[in-house]
């Protein structure tokens, strides 16, 4: 392993979210540019270095609980959860639009009557659904952020991702500065950047405009309008170095510098996000990390090589949450196009964990996690030579990288 080499918690975390980006269904680094308009915003602001240092990571982390309410939302929606996540991100809470936005989204492609049976019990329970989605989002994520040893801080600001400045969100309806400040930056900043990808600053200025003292502190928004004329900012959200300007945001005095036992918890946590997306799935990560380790253990490996290996297997399936539930809890065989998005995901997953150095060894592992010794698997259609493979019992390896 790595071990020689320090391990910088943002550049962990960083590469992480990419994950949470394809699971909410938004295009790759929207939390990297969150973290970028909302670090802006709390510089100006006039957030101490450790309210910012949490800041950071609040932004990073705010959908960490976003799989737990996929499969309920393709079950009461009759949809796939990736779209109607993506396109949710546009709708403003006005009844209308909300009527609009769910005519337009529940059942697209299921038979009439199931469609307006769906549709029937959304109109007389949409308030409660809303609130329990939400709320179980919310909840999760603050749970798994603790895990992963951030602040009470941190966790609050996840936590209160979903309520508006006017007491009309969601889950616990605070209002006002009852609400985490960190929060309030990270929900402008994630509608900041929904509507800057699709129109640009004006259009991303004038939707925080429209909803300033409703959804958002006006302070806030008053602070975000004065980076209309700063086009160094917006620029920077579409140029091929995003990534470290953001790491370059984390103030330099508080940058956290991760053991390997911190960095086994952050896998366990990201285990748990990918987990939580389909009820079929619950606990499965931890029970693979759990026999591969026993089994490593029966044929000799050394203790990094283990830790790697435990690694892989927490993070195995990460790619998996950029499929849709509508696809991985559907009963039956997959059609071929549902067949070839599920094979996409060893190497999402290793494409995302490839980009964090002391995750290479186990990036590597886990993306060949459906190779078959006989050619058979995927997604690369590895072989082994026969030539090449003894009996368990004559072998004993040391490292799984030598």
């Amino acid at each position: 392993m790595h071990a020689a080499q320090a391990i910088h918690l943002s550049d962990v975390v960083g590469a992480l979210s990419l994950a949470l980006d394809i699971t909410e269904g938004q295009p790759v680094g929207h939390a990297l540019r969150c973290c970028w308009i909302g670090m802006h915003l709390g510089e100006r602001i006039g957030l101490s270095p450790e309210e910012l240092s949490d800041l950071y990571y609040t932004l990073l982390l705010k959908d960490i609980g976003c799989s737990s309410n996929a499969a309920r939302i393709c079950r009461l929606y009759l949809t796939d959860d990736l779209s109607f996540k993506g396109a949710y991100k546009f709708v403003d809470t006005r009844l209308p639009e909300v009527m609009r936005f769910l005519v337009a989204h529940t059942g697209r492609n299921s038979g009439m009557i199931e469609r307006l049976q769906a549709m029937v019990h959304i109109a007389r329970n949409g308030g409660e659904i809303a609130r329990e989605l939400v709320e179980t989002r919310c909840h999760r994520g603050a749970d798994i952020a603790r895990s992963m040893r951030f602040s009470h801080a941190v966790a609050n600001g996840i936590l209160d991702l979903d309520e508006h400045w006017d007491g009309t969100g969601q889950p616990l309806r605070r209002v006002r500065e009852e609400i985490s400040i960190f929060s309030r930056i990270a929900l402008l900043s994630q509608v900041v950047d929904v509507f800057f990808m699709r129109g640009g600053a004006s259009a991303a200025i004038a939707e925080a405009r429209d909803r300033s003292g409703r959804w958002f502190d006006p302070v806030l928004v008053e602070t975000l309008e004065s980076f209309a004329d700063r086009p160094d900012i917006w620029a920077a959200m579409r140029s091929n170095d995003l990534v470290d300007r953001v790491s370059a945001l984390e103030p330099q005095s508080l940058v956290r510098e991760i053991d390997e036992s911190y960095l086994d918890d952050i896998a366990a946590g990201f285990a748990k996000v990918v987990d939580a997306k389909s009820p079929y799935t619950a606990g499965h990560s931890d029970r693979v990390a759990l026999f591969s380790d026993l089994i490593a253990e029966h044929m000799g490996y050394d203790a990094p090589s283990r830790r790697t290996l435990r690694r892989a297997a927490l993070l195995h399936d990460i790619g998996k949450l950029g499929v849709s539930n509508t696809i991985l809890d559907s009963p039956g065989r997959p059609s071929a196009e549902d067949w070839a998005e599920i094979k996409r995901h060893p190497e999402m997953g290793r494409n995302i964990l490839l980009k964090i150095v002391a995750l290479k060894d186990t990036a590597t592992i886990a993306g060949s996690h459906h190779e078959r010794l006989d050619g058979r698997g995927y997604p690369l259609g590895l072989k082994s030579p026969r030539s090449t493979w003894k009996p368990a019992s004559s072998r004993r390896p040391t490292s799984l990288t030598r």
